[in-house]
């Protein structure tokens, strides 16, 4: 099942089937699931948050997201589950397949951090971890024990940039990206990549920090060219 605008069209070269869906069109995913005799799903990629919010729901999608009170990535999508559930079919964690691509704790490209970065990584951390507990976002940029820059509906890469460019001249702010501590593993599993190591590049931030054994890197092998090339440090906590 793909989605006009977020899935990459060359996907369809490497399925047996695929359908493609506008965000909202609750009831022909599900019907489409239920035709082909599907019981068992699992999400991957994502979709842009503002697409949960510049969307022409269906019907049944309208009267799930009116009975939310509140609106952020884990109660759309749980919602979803829930909806699925009803026809027959579980939304299952796709973490068989994704482990490994999901660095344990230890996991370091780059330098070790140096004292005040490890101790801004300890503060990030606690951060993090209660603005994801808040729902705010996943993500914190901080430096010398100052808070640049908290994650919100914007999305990581922006909150990076905005968090490095505060930093000043001599760059070396600290990024914090973790999963909320009861974080439902089915979807919306914190990422890493190229793209969020480029930004961090460009932008002054000089350590990315992420949550060992539950977050996504993608492009390893690329990432660790940048992090060479531009003396940066990316580890796992």
């Amino acid at each position: 099942m793909a989605f006009e605008g977020e899935t990459d069209p060359t996907l369809e070269a490497l399925v047996d089937e695929i359908v493609w869906l506008r965000v909202g069109q609750l009831s022909k995913l599900i019907s489409a699931f239920v035709e082909r005799g599907v019981t068992r799903c699992v999400m991957l990629g994502q979709i842009a948050p503002r697409n949960l919010f510049d969307v022409r729901p269906d019907l049944r999608a309208l009267t799930t997201l009116l009975r939310l009170k509140e609106k952020n990535a884990h109660t759309i999508f749980g919602a979803l589950g829930d909806e699925l559930r009803k026809d027959g079919i579980e939304l299952i964690e796709p973490l068989p397949w994704l482990e490994p691509l999901m660095p344990k704790a230890g996991f370091r490209l780059g330098s070790n951090p140096s004292a005040e970065q490890q101790a801004d990584i300890e503060f990030g951390l606690h951060l993090a971890k209660e603005v994801s507990r808040l729902e705010i976002g996943q993500t914190v940029v901080v430096k010398g024990g100052t808070v640049l820059a908290v994650e919100g509906f914007e999305g990581t890469d922006q909150c990076l940039a905005r968090g490095g460019k505060l930093a000043g001249r001599s760059g070396g702010a600290v990024a914090v990206k973790v999963a909320k501590e009861n974080h439902d593993m089915r979807f919306d599993i914190p990422c890493i990549g190229l793209q969020t190591v480029q930004t961090c590049a460009t932008t002054g931030v000089a350590v990315l920090a992420f949550d060992g054994g539950r977050c996504l890197l993608l492009e390893a092998d690329e990432v660790k060219k940048l992090v060479r090339a531009h003396k940066l440090t990316v580890l796992a906590l």
